[in-house]
């Protein structure tokens, strides 16, 4: 997939204003207008100027967008990295796509397929002059032990705004939140009254608070359940033993049944992601490992082993 500076089609600087945007867009617009313009290419030019503007005139599309134009040039090879998002704050209906459709495939990698889809309920009129603030909307990226655990953190989430002069500017909006124990990844925390402010003294939106876990060097998370690769020796696998076993909560001894094979799960109940009415197990996959041989003496073991215990496991 490739990169699609939005700026260059639009041939506007990266600093440039909302009003010079605008201007730019409708000058090409007009240009490369099928109806206007019968160029072979101009629709095609028509969809990209569209394109381009549905971003950049968004002050939280834009911000996201400027999140990778130092790193990228138009036509390089793109893959956004895993919660790219985390850490901006969205409005109401944030980036759940365009009515307009056909955008390319770089558009619907970042701002398709329901992304950052906001709630109902926002800027409800609560009388005559009085509305309610919109909902605003943001990804955090969390441990797989606070979320275990439960904690409290201090985050900082970046919001668009536009400046007098029309220039696209980021604010930060620090928060002190409580991470419930067990929540899984994919659920919210709303947060009352940490949306967009009301208008004619009426209350402000909400914030939800969608959780994604960092990546881990043991486990990962499906749902409740926790998972994790256990790595056994041949004869732990062949004739059973007691390990201990990494979990979120702390090392626990587990038995290995004799005769075990490769790819078996061992369940430890209660081990995963566990609230006040919800309880989730770890499931360990056995890996078995198979040491190489260094010496003579502990090749001709292989050898005699072999002899001992013949058996084809491509049968």
């Amino acid at each position: 997939m490739e990169y699609r500076d939005y700026y260059k089609i639009l041939g506007v600087k990266r600093d440039a204003s909302q009003d010079e945007i605008k201007r730019a867009y409708r000058s090409l617009a007009r240009k490369y207008h099928p109806d206007v313009n019968k160029d072979t290419d101009a629709e095609a030019k028509f969809k990209d100027v569209g394109e381009a503007y549905e971003v950049l005139k968004d002050p939280e599309k834009r911000t996201a967008y400027d999140k990778f134009g130092s790193d990228w040039k138009a036509g390089q090879d793109f893959k956004p990295p895993p919660n790219w998002d985390a850490g901006f704050e969205f409005s109401g209906q944030g980036f759940a796509g365009s009515e307009q459709g056909g955008f390319s495939d770089f558009f619907e990698e970042l701002f398709g397929h329901g992304q950052f889809r906001g709630f109902s309920g926002a800027g409800q009129r609560t009388s005559s002059f009085r509305m309610q603030g919109e909902n605003q909307y943001a990804k955090i990226v969390i441990r797989l032990e606070d979320a275990y655990h439960g904690s409290k953190q201090t985050i900082t989430l970046s919001r668009a705004k536009v400046d007098e002069s029309g220039h696209v500017r980021t604010e930060p909006h620090t928060l002190h939140v409580t991470i419930p124990k067990g929540i899984t990844e994919g659920q919210r925390i709303r947060l009352e009254g940490q949306g967009s402010p009301g208008f004619g003294g009426g209350p402000n939106g909400d914030l939800f608070l969608e959780i994604a876990f960092e990546r881990h060097h043991l486990f990962h998370a499906e749902g409740r359940n926790i998972h994790h690769t256990l790595a056994i020796t041949p004869w732990e696998a062949a004739l059973g033993a007691a390990v201990t076993v990494p979990t979120l909560g702390g090392n626990v001894e587990i038995k290995i049944p004799p005769g075990s094979q490769g790819g078996r799960k061992l369940r430890l109940n209660g081990r995963g992601l566990c609230s006040k009415s919800k309880s989730g197990d770890q499931y360990n996959t056995l890996r078995i490992v198979v040491p190489e041989p260094q010496s003579e003496e502990q090749k001709k073991l292989y050898r005699e082993m072999a002899q001992l215990m013949p058996t084809n496991p491509r049968i």
